[in-house]
């Protein structure tokens, strides 16, 4: 996809991507941690800018469904990468005909609970 954004007003852009930015230096939350991990490999412009949306698409969903906020916390992107990883490894070793079977390690279970 092409790196442009499309027009849209530009004082409500403005503001969304000040609150991007400050929510960029905060050191929890769902939305620093989105700005970190896209920060570290695009840039703070670009992870600004999907902040920005994000806040945005939060916003609006707020809106239409007329729901309290609930944040999802510092680790939801970690966990959510974790059980893709989980998922893409066991097809891996499935494709190359093994049967798997996942169960937390002792040390998982000391970390998590």
């Amino acid at each position: 996809m092409s790196g442009k954004t499309r027009k849209g007003n530009p004082w409500l852009r403005r503001l969304l991507l000040q609150a991007a930015h400050v929510v960029g230096r905060q050191k929890h939350g769902y939305l620093a941690a989105q700005f970190r991990q896209i920060a570290a490999r695009r840039g703070n412009k670009r992870a600004g800018m999907a902040v920005a949306h994000s806040i945005l698409v939060i916003i609006y969903h707020l809106l239409r469904d007329g729901v309290p906020y609930e944040e999802k916390g510092d680790t939801f992107l970690e966990e959510q990468d974790r059980a893709c990883i989980e998922r893409w490894l066991v097809r891996q070793l499935e494709k190359l005909r093994h049967h798997v079977t996942l169960q937390p390690s002792d040390y998982s279970r000391r970390l998590h609970g």
